[in-house]
């Protein structure tokens, strides 16, 4: 076992179970996790294509790279859509005139952009120091796809869910559109839920003035979960270590919250018991490969799954995101690796409960 994740086995076994749709393919042989990013991609760009025909003469939509999800700090990715008379899009994408050193585009990322069918900056009219691409809303497929390839393949965005956008008319004042996938609005969040953690966090916030950052940063985690859980926050079950327990299926998922650097991690013993073989490794590998965050590894005898999340400048909706995700993830896996591996799951098979239909992932994966 490793410091950071104590052994499950000392781990108590209650929790509030909470299912979700399985977010890997049927067939373990061809699991391929990269096929959910993808479609992921393609949602978003089916639904940014939409927004794209629909933005009115002086409309203004914006799609940003969250840097408090992605840790790029002061370096900000966007692109943009400007609407125009007569059916005129004027796109931009930022240039490396406003990104800090350490995260300018070098010479193939340039080299990407052009062959994406960017203009360099200054090139089209207006463009200033970004790069510059003008074309007709009966391009808006067309264009949607060069925004989402250089959102995704030039500025690094993982999956939608890492991505803000706004929509706004001439005066600035928001626009109501339809989610860009698992994007989320930057006006306010697209779900009930979301606005249940917005109003939940704020009593919670209220209710504890004057206790340290720690703190606040604890009990802001134990809201989110707990508002995700529909329960009241000192009902979420807490074991000795301080870490949130929640019940996955034959799988546990712990939240916890470290203070040095402020960091969120959502975990998950996947398998205990198991023997740490090659062919266990290179299993292990190619499936972090192909997960755009977090990772599988195997310490002594278990298989741990982890997803970190920025504890500074935290967000609820990616802690959300994120338990949503080791929730489904830890519960799919250790079936799929226990078949194929052997050792043990955490609940036995008998403790399994139904899997109800209504929830679904956050779809990082």
């Amino acid at each position: 076992m490793t410091a950071d994740h104590p052994s499950p086995v000392d781990k108590p076994s209650g929790g509030t179970p909470e299912q979700h749709d399985s977010i890997l393919l049927d067939e373990p042989t061809t699991a391929d996790l990269r096929a959910k990013v993808t479609e992921a991609w393609r949602e978003f760009a089916r639904a940014l294509a939409e927004r794209l025909r629909g933005l009115p003469a002086g409309g203004h939509l914006e799609v940003t790279l969250d840097p408090t999800a992605s840790g790029t700090g002061d370096a900000v990715y966007s692109v943009s859509a400007d609407a125009g008379e007569d059916g005129a899009l004027s796109a931009r994408a930022v240039g490396n005139a406003t990104l800090p050193a350490g995260y300018r585009l070098d010479r193939a990322a340039v080299a990407d952009m052009v062959a994406l069918g960017w203009s360099p900056p200054g090139v089209v009219a207006g463009s200033g120091e970004q790069f510059g691409l003008d074309c007709g809303v009966d391009e808006a497929t067309r264009l949607s796809a060069v925004l989402s390839r250089t959102l995704r393949d030039v500025y690094g965005a993982p999956h939608p869910a890492f991505l803000v956008y706004l929509v706004h008319d001439a005066e600035g004042e928001p626009l109501p559109v339809e989610p860009l996938g698992t994007a989320r609005s930057e006006f306010g969040p697209d779900r009930d839920v979301e606005a249940d953690l917005e109003e939940a966090l704020a009593a919670a916030a209220a209710a504890q003035s004057g206790e340290n950052d720690v703190l606040a940063l604890e009990e802001r985690v134990r809201t989110v979960v707990s508002t995700m859980l529909k329960s009241n926050s000192d009902q979420v079950q807490v074991d000795s270590d301080g870490d949130i327990n929640i019940r996955a299926g034959s799988a546990m998922v712990f939240v916890r919250v470290r203070d040095n650097p402020p960091l969120v991690d959502v975990f998950s013993p996947v398998l205990t018991e198991v023997e740490p073989t090659e062919r266990l490794y290179v299993k292990l590998s190619e499936l972090t490969n192909r997960m755009p965050i977090g990772r599988l590894y195997c310490a002594d005898d278990t298989v741990w799954a982890s997803i970190p999340v920025f504890g500074r400048n935290f967000q609820a909706t990616h802690l959300m995101l994120a338990v949503q995700v080791m929730t489904g993830l830890a519960d799919e896996l250790d079936d799929r690796l226990h078949g194929e591996f052997g050792g043990k799951r955490f609940f036995g098979e008998g403790d399994k409960p139904a899997r109800p239909q209504e929830h679904r992932t956050g779809m990082y994966l």
